[in-house]
């Protein structure tokens, strides 16, 4: 443990900071779940508001510094292709 003032200052400031970046990347995850248990059920409605929140989520995580953006592109672009074929066969 820290024993000089500012060493303590500084783990103070990073259990904040963990407990925030879990907080979000927690977030994260609970969208791209919800939208893959949305898939599966099928029902279109669903899947396009859930789809339009997880989109949000990631754009959210990008900013916030969770993710990279070329990775947020790329689960999005392959979320889409998963969304637009699961409204076209039904």
């Amino acid at each position: 443990m820290a024993n000089h003032v500012s060493a303590l200052k500084r783990a103070r400031q990073t259990e904040k900071k963990t407990a925030t970046n879990r907080a979000n990347k927690s977030r994260m995850r609970s969208a791209l779940r919800s939208l893959r248990t949305a898939l599966t059920s099928g029902d279109k409605t669903t899947l396009d508001t859930t789809f339009r929140e997880t989109v949000s989520a990631l754009d959210k995580s990008v900013q916030k510094g969770i993710l990279h953006k070329n990775t947020a592109s790329r689960y999005k672009s392959r979320l889409s292709a998963r969304v637009k074929a699961a409204t076209a066969t039904k």
